[in-house]
C-alpha cells in the first residue's frame, strides 16, 4: 500500500535530512491560517515552510461558476499531485507547487519550494486521503461553531476577496453539501482537534477571546498536563476526560477566553519544561492583531509547537 511505503521511506530517511510535517484540516476560514501564521513566527520563517494546499485546485474561479461543484469536492483538486508533493516533502525533497491568489481567483507562477526542518500543510483536504495522512507527524483539524466560521468567513471574503455578503452567503449555502461529504469527515483522522467558541453558560464582556476545546486523541505523546490542572474547580483552564463523538474517551483541555496571562503562564511552563529546548515559549504565541493576545489561541499554538519540537527531538 501507498501509505505503508511513505511511512517506511520515512522511517528509514536519516531524520536530520527530511522535515517534521504538521497538517492542519478544517473547512473554509475555521482560523487555520491564524493558527499557521502564529507557528511559523515561532519558529522562525528560516526553519519552517508553510504551504496551503488549496493551491491544488483544478479550475480558476471563472470556471467553477459553470462546474456542478465548489472547490470543496475532491474533483475539483489535483488531489493526486498534492499527494506527490507531499510524499517528497516529507521525503525531504523539493517541489514546484502551484500557486493560486485567492484574492483575485486566479492561478499564478508556481513555486519552487525546499523543504525546511519543519513543514505545516493546511487547507481544506490534507487529510482526505490515507497517503496524505501518511506524510505527517502530527495532525490537527479545526472544528469551531458554524454560526462562527460563517461570521468568519464572511468578515474575510469581503474584505479580503472581493465577495458581497450576500455571494459569500450564497457561496456557504452551495458549499453545505460538500462540506458535510468531504471536509468534515477528515475529523476523525486527526490528533487534535481544535474548536474555537464562546462558553454558552457565560456572559463575557465584547472583546474578550473565544475559549478553546482541545481534544487530545492518545494517536500521539501530549505533553503531561494532569499535575498543573488537576483541580476540577479551575475556573479558567482544566482539563477533563470526554466522550469524542465516536465514544471513545479522551482527554479534552478547555482554556476559557477570560484566562489571565498569569494563570496561562503556569501552564506555558509547564508544557515548556517538558520540552530540551533552551528560553522560554516564545512571546508572540497568541498575537491575534498588533498588541492584541488570545491566551486560547497562545497555548494552543503552542501544543502543537510543542509536537513539532518533541519530533524533531
Amino acid at each position: 500500500m501507498p501509505d505503508k511505503i511513505i511511512r517506511m521511506q520515512r522511517s528509514e530517511t536519516d531524520s536530520s535530512a527530511r522535515p517534521v510535517m504538521l497538517a492542519i484540516g478544517g473547512d473554509s476560514a475555521s482560523g487555520k491560517t491564524t493558527l499557521t501564521t502564529g507557528l511559523v513566527d515561532a519558529l522562525g520563517a528560516d526553519r519552517c515552510l508553510a504551504i496551503c494546499v488549496d493551491d491544488y485546485h483544478k479550475f480558476d474561479r471563472e470556471e467553477r461558476k459553470k462546474l456542478p461543484f465548489t472547490p470543496l469536492h475532491p474533483d475539483c483538486n489535483y488531489i493526486d499531485i498534492m499527494e506527490q508533493h507531499l510524499q517528497l516533502l516529507a521525503l525531504g525533497r523539493p517541489i514546484l507547487k502551484p500557486v493560486y491568489d485567492h484574492s483575485t481567483g486566479t492561478f499564478t507562477r508556481p513555486q519552487y519550494l525546499e523543504p525546511k526542518e519543519f513543514v505545516i500543510a493546511e487547507g481544506l483536504h490534507p487529510l482526505s486521503t490515507k497517503l496524505t495522512r501518511a506524510c505527517f507527524d502530527v495532525t490537527a483539524f479545526l472544528d469551531p461553531p458554524e454560526e462562527i466560521r460563517h461570521e468568519w468567513k464572511i468578515k474575510r471574503d469581503c474584505a479580503k476577496r472581493g465577495y458581497t455578503v450576500e455571494q459569500v452567503r450564497a457561496d456557504l449555502e452551495s458549499r453545505e453539501p460538500e462540506s458535510e461529504q468531504f471536509i468534515r469527515p477528515q475529523r476523525r483522522f486527526a490528533d487534535i482537534v481544535v474548536r474555537f467558541a464562546p462558553i454558552p453558560s457565560r456572559a463575557d464582556p465584547p472583546g474578550t477571546p473565544l475559549s478553546a476545546e482541545l481534544m487530545l486523541r492518545p494517536t500521539i505523546r501530549h505533553p503531561t498536563l494532569s499535575n498543573v490542572l488537576s483541580d476540577d474547580n479551575r475556573t479558567a483552564m482544566h482539563l477533563k476526560i470526554m466522550r469524542d463523538r465516536d465514544g471513545t474517551p479522551t482527554d479534552c483541555l478547555h482554556v476559557h477566553g477570560h484566562a489571565s496571562a498569569e494563570e496561562a503562564r503556569q501552564l506555558e511552563k509547564s508544557i515548556w519544561q517538558e520540552l530540551n529546548v533552551p528560553g522560554g515559549p516564545p512571546p508572540r504565541l497568541g498575537e491575534i492583531d498588533p498588541g492584541v493576545r488570545s491566551e486560547p489561541l497562545a497555548l494552543t499554538q503552542l501544543i502543537l509547537l510543542y509536537h513539532l519540537l518533541q519530533a524533531r527531538e
